[in-house]
């Protein structure tokens, strides 16, 4: 019986979200402009019709997780209010005292314009994450790797080089579990309470320090193995083609990011 053999740099499996058949790069190009835009304006609006557009994208187009959904309903929400409030509180009050008040708390008056600029800044914010996110959920390291390289002519000694040391980050986790478990079987637990806590992480160092070592020099050995950076250029095993779809996705995300920017116009006087 042949055992299933799991490649990390093998394309993601196709599914009818229509996200994933993205190129990455449009995923980047397609945002990019709202969210530089986003940077200069100061309303509540525009930052909530780029966060309706984005949150409507990743709902309809990305897969439907209960991570996803505690992402887009509990965390940006729950940051909204907190860098909402904490911002209102840092505002010159002589700046916005014209406003209502809204809370005394002796000599300490909170205002409502103070809110208005607090709350701008957060949902401006919360806006560039979400546009960030539609790309970031539904793209793999691996891809946009292959597709910096193959449409951005991006080297290929830089892209596979940090596509190698981007896989070193689950390499540790995986024996950082090991060295766990072999101080547990072997019961140098070390007691209980904060001070122990430090000293086990200590203990771990040195052989973790000494596996990523015989990693790094797996890992050369293999490329060195390949002829890697030999040549100008590879023959790429998996490719990440532009097609048309990709420039459509651009296209239409530049036209509702103009008319939304049009409709609003944020930098209107007054």
């Amino acid at each position: 019986m042949t055992a299933a053999v799991f490649d990390p740099y093998a394309p993601v499996a196709p599914t009818s979200r229509f996200l994933y058949g993205l190129n990455p790069l449009s995923k980047l190009a397609g945002p990019a402009p709202a969210m530089l835009a986003l940077l200069f304006v100061r309303d509540l609006a525009t930052p909530l019709a780029f966060l309706a557009l984005s949150y409507a994208l990743l709902l309809i187009g990305a897969r439907f997780s209960g991570r996803l959904a505690a992402l887009l309903f509990l965390v940006i929400p729950a940051g909204v209010v907190l860098v909402g409030c904490g911002f209102a509180v840092w505002v010159d009050a002589t700046q916005v005292e014209q406003t209502a008040e809204v809370l005394r708390i002796g000599d300490w008056v909170l205002y409502a314009g103070a809110l208005e600029v607090g709350f701008a800044t957060a949902l401006r914010l919360s806006a560039i994450v979400s546009l960030a996110l539609v790309g970031g959920l539904t793209t793999t390291g691996p891809d946009l790797v292959r597709a910096s390289v193959q449409q951005l002519r991006l080297p290929y000694r830089i892209g596979y080089t940090a596509l190698a040391a981007y896989r070193f980050v689950p390499r540790f986790g995986h024996e950082l579990e090991v060295i766990r478990a072999a101080h547990r079987v072997r019961g140098h637990h070390g007691g209980r309470g904060p001070l122990s806590r430090v000293a086990r992480a200590w203990g771990y160092v040195v052989p973790l320090l000494a596996g990523a070592i015989r990693h790094a020099e797996r890992v050369a050995l293999a490329m060195d193995a390949r002829a890697f950076g030999a040549h100008p250029t590879r023959t790429e095993r998996y490719l990440v083609p532009f097609r048309p779809r990709d420039a459509v996705f651009i296209v239409l995300f530049w036209a509702a990011s103009g008319a939304v920017l049009w409709y609003l116009f944020p930098w209107q006087p007054g």
